[in-house]
């Protein structure tokens, strides 16, 4: 339609928006349960200084939308207004009825602030920001049930505060704790389900579908990719996501042609997304999009390979990552990291340890220290086999000397 009335995209930004609560969503008071998660501290310092080049311009921002109106647009108060609107809700004693006034602009304040502290703590690796997201997620689980008390639905808190246990998930898996991370997610995607907010189950359930892979369960890492596709069969973006996420669970199990299917699927599907696609899922937009497709197909083939032992699908995970690692920014050192382990295990699924040993010699260390799960799995993942397969090679029985005795 856009196309036809030469609108320029504006009539899919209108149908992305919610502008207010969906008419399907009940008007009844919501289970006590529900707003049950594990006690937190009542007070939200945000920690550390809030970098003006770091601060998103409006929403969207981060691939997070507006809570109240979707991906429309909508402006930020400025840091200052922002502070003061924390202030109210994350104080000793708040008075939510005060924040009723104020209830849009908070919002979006808090949606600004974990954009800045995906910024901060997911992209540069700095992993302080964990304390930041779950007191203010506290906060706003309070605030929730508070409104809930009153009869009203608290929409935009709930999705608020599954975009919030998103963030506290990947920052427990990024310090090593994924069983906290799974209890984020699930609580998230509770959250999320209460009010409908199909992209926020779509992408907390990828989360857990990752979670689940890293313990080499094919038939849950299946399961889960099954479900992000049964979320929305109408948004190609998450479909684009299910296909990936069921190559991966294929791989574990060793279906070639299944995880080959899937693959070709995800790739059209990219090629296929539409404005509305882009703007609920930025990070699969140009660059990013193919970075981001390469990896997971590039882990996929890679998994495949040590499955099937077949050297030409490991070439092909070689390519395949090699292509995604170019694109990675120089913002997200973590990824960085990660692609380069997987290439370098790739290589070795390839029957290259050589440049299996070339490629993670540099970033052993840094390898090591890493309490990353994705990290720790490929680095673990990588040692097996070069241990294992490759241990007489002269390059490798050097490499494991280092890794036994790192005052070598």
């Amino acid at each position: 339609m856009d196309s036809v009335l030469e609108t320029g995209g504006e009539l899919a930004l209108i149908a992305a928006a919610p502008h207010q609560v969906p008419h399907d969503l009940p008007h009844r008071r919501l289970p006590p349960g529900l707003f049950a998660v594990p006690s937190g501290e009542r007070t939200a310092a945000i920690e550390g200084t809030m970098d003006p080049g770091l601060w998103p311009p409006a929403l969207p921002a981060e691939g997070l939308p507006c809570p109240l109106h979707g991906t429309i647009g909508c402006p930020i108060p400025d840091r200052a207004a922002i502070s003061v609107l924390l202030h109210g809700l994350t104080g000793p004693h708040p008075r939510y009825t005060d924040l009723a006034g104020t209830e849009a602009e908070l919002l979006h304040g808090l949606t600004a602030v974990l954009a800045w502290l995906i910024r901060h703590a997911l992209h540069r690796a700095v992993l302080d920001g964990v304390t930041t997201v779950e007191r203010l997620l506290h906060a706003v689980v309070r605030w929730a049930e508070a409104i809930n008390s009153t009869g009203r639905l608290p929409y935009g808190q709930l999705r608020t505060a599954a975009q919030y246990a998103q963030v506290a998930g990947r920052l427990r898996v990024q310090h090593g704790q994924g069983s906290i991370g799974m209890a984020w997610f699930g609580h998230g995607l509770r959250w999320a389900e209460a009010v409908h907010d199909a992209p926020a189950r779509a992408t907390l359930l990828s989360d857990m579908c990752t979670l689940v892979r890293l313990d080499r369960d094919t038939t849950s890492t299946l399961d889960h990719a099954q479900a992000v596709g049964a979320v929305d069969r109408r948004r190609r973006w998450v479909a684009v996501l299910s296909h990936l996420y069921l190559a991966r669970g294929h791989a574990l199990g060793g279906d070639t042609a299944e995880c080959l299917r899937q693959i070709r699927l995800a790739r059209r599907g990219l090629g296929r997304l539409g404005d509305r696609d882009r703007l609920e899922a930025p990070w699969l937009r140009g660059a990013d999009g193919e970075m981001w497709l390469e990896s997971a197909v590039g882990g996929a083939l890679r998994d495949l390979a040590v499955v099937t032992g077949d050297r030409a699908t490991a070439r092909r995970a070689v390519g395949t990552t090699v292509r995604s690692r170019a694109l990675v920014p120089p913002s997200m050192r973590g990824t960085h990291l990660l692609l380069t382990l997987r290439l370098a295990d790739s290589w070795a699924c390839a029957g290259n340890p050589q440049a299996a040993v070339a490629l993670v010699s540099p970033v052993r260390e840094e390898a090591m220290r890493s309490r990353d799960l994705m990290i720790r799995a490929e680095l673990g993942g990588l040692h097996g086999r070069l241990l294992t397969d490759w241990g007489g090679v002269p390059e490798v029985r050097d490499y494991r000397l280092h890794v036994l005795d790192p005052d070598v």
